[in-house]
């Protein structure tokens, strides 16, 4: 009898310690958070994590089974899978660059930086790419990839049955344990989720298509405040900038129309664009050590130089005394307007996405970090748009705030005389025009065809240089190379 009692005892034991561990284990399982971190820089450029994965995240096994399950929703293009959308992939690597992944509990897949700042050049149509980081991220659709998963949640395909399978096949560590969570919890989860994301960007099927290398940074915003009304038909969409040299800009008026001049502010503006959360309240996301690395490095990284060797050495010796007089107050580091705004009724160009800025959002925008250290109190309302330094300006082709002129030539041509279609997210460089090749036939297979006639997509405008005699404006471009 005792000894039964005494077996009893240390079974209840036993089993109250199972219970004990195993609330232990589940509690710092939910409580996980493990970010990729890496120890090289460029390496976590390219693949760490900023804290984007909570908000805009998706469960990792279930993100690399989306193509496979929902292969008819991609998009035309080369590659396949996620290179649709021109994430790069480097050899070895099973996610592009551009993604992060972040174990709470589960992995969750996000993006950071390097997804709307890196690209890829090829020197000839047989010539191997060169990965550049830093440089406008003129291959990538990001519209294109939100789309996609805004059709996924839709797709009556999203469910545990057909998901499953393909995450076994895609995810060789995805076991029985992951199936349990993710069929009864996980992908439900996110199918809501993504339906609300459907919802929240359901403004994108009222306005012209994006095409790659091009963002709309605010109405996003402006939804998130709920004061994108129905009569608001702005197109606010840009071409995605460069991140070289940040050291020397501070001060300046940044973004396209000059509307705050604290780089941090920028930095993680840019941050919650990608999935950042900011509310106190909920916890926000933002990774502080993480951004704090990368603006670091990006403070002092040069753009990459054109190379020495196609450049005429006489004719940039020319270039320059003329840049010097037309061009460097605007456009050189340390030019009486260089960072300024210059007003929409002298430099002409599209108005769309000044107007699509507008005071309201303004004062919202410096609503954001309530509580936190890093609060936003730098936005205005500006009356036209900045002039920007031209470092490595032969890598942000297409030029203009919107992307709207595919090369210096065309630039330096008179608004009526640049191309009103074009075709832009061709990789192969045109070494004569000083742009990506935007017509002929690869181009026109590979890449998005701009139509300048479009809202937003004006091409007019920012007529300095365009009388320049011809001698002249080749000299100008031969200099420019340079910067």
């Amino acid at each position: 009898m005792a000894s039964r009692r005494a077996i009893g005892w240390l079974i209840g034991i036993g089993v109250l310690a199972a219970l004990v561990s195993g609330g232990i284990f589940v509690y710092s399982l939910l409580q996980r958070d493990k970010p990729e971190v890496h120890s090289n820089i460029l390496e976590h450029f390219k693949y760490g994590s900023i804290g984007s994965e909570d908000r805009q995240g998706v469960p990792y096994s279930l993100w690399l089974a989306l193509p496979r399950v929902f292969a008819d929703l991609l998009p035309k293009g080369q590659g396949n899978g996620y290179q649709r959308f021109g994430f790069i992939y480097e050899p070895g690597r099973r996610r592009p660059i551009g993604t992060s992944l972040r174990e709470k509990p589960l992995g969750q897949q996000g993006l950071n930086c390097a997804v709307c700042h890196t690209a890829m050049v090829r020197e000839s149509p047989k010539a191997r790419p060169r990965v550049v980081l830093g440089m406008p991220a003129n291959q990538f659709n990001l519209q294109a990839y939100v789309n996609f998963l805004r059709a996924c949640g839709r797709d009556e395909r999203f469910n545990a049955d057909a998901l499953i399978p393909a995450m076994r096949k895609a995810d060789p560590d995805f076991d029985w344990k992951d199936e349990l969570l993710y069929r009864h919890y996980v992908i439900p989860r996110t199918r809501k989720a993504l339906q609300e994301v459907d919802k929240d960007f359901a403004w994108m099927d009222r306005r012209p298509k994006t095409g790659p290398g091009r963002v709309d940074t605010f109405n996003p915003y402006k939804v998130l405040f709920n004061i994108l009304g129905p009569d608001d038909k702005t197109v606010g969409t840009v071409d995605l900038p460069s991140l070289w040299n940040q050291r020397p800009r501070r001060g300046m008026q940044l973004h396209w129309d000059g509307n705050n001049d604290k780089v941090e502010e920028r930095n993680i503006s840019a941050a919650i664009g990608a999935g950042v959360r900011f509310d106190p309240a909920s916890k926000e996301s933002l990774d502080e050590p993480s951004m704090a690395r990368l603006a670091d490095w990006i403070r002092d990284l040069p753009p990459p130089r054109y190379p020495r060797e196609r450049i005429d050495e006489a004719k940039a010796g020319r270039g320059a005394s003329l840049f010097s007089d037309k061009c460097s107050a605007c456009h050189s580091f340390g030019g009486a307007r260089v960072g300024k705004v210059t007003a929409i009724d002298e430099i002409g160009t599209d108005r769309q996405r000044l107007d699509s800025f507008t005071a309201e959002l303004s004062r919202n925008m410096n609503t954001i970090g309530t509580g936190l250290p890093w609060r936003f109190s730098h936005f205005r309302k500006t009356n036209g748009y900045a002039n920007q330094p031209l470092d490595g300006i032969w890598l942000r082709a297409p030029y203009l705030h919107n992307g709207s002129v595919p090369d210096l030539v065309s630039l330096l041509a008179p608004p009526a005389e640049r191309p009103k279609f074009f075709y832009r997210g061709y990789d192969v460089y045109d070494w004569q025009r000083v742009g990506f090749i935007s017509q002929g036939p690869e181009a026109t297979r590979v890449g998005f065809r701009y139509d300048t006639g479009v809202p937003g997509n004006g091409n007019g405008g920012h007529v300095y240089g365009t009388r320049l005699p011809q001698r002249d404006k080749q000299a100008l471009i031969e200099y420019m190379k340079g910067l």
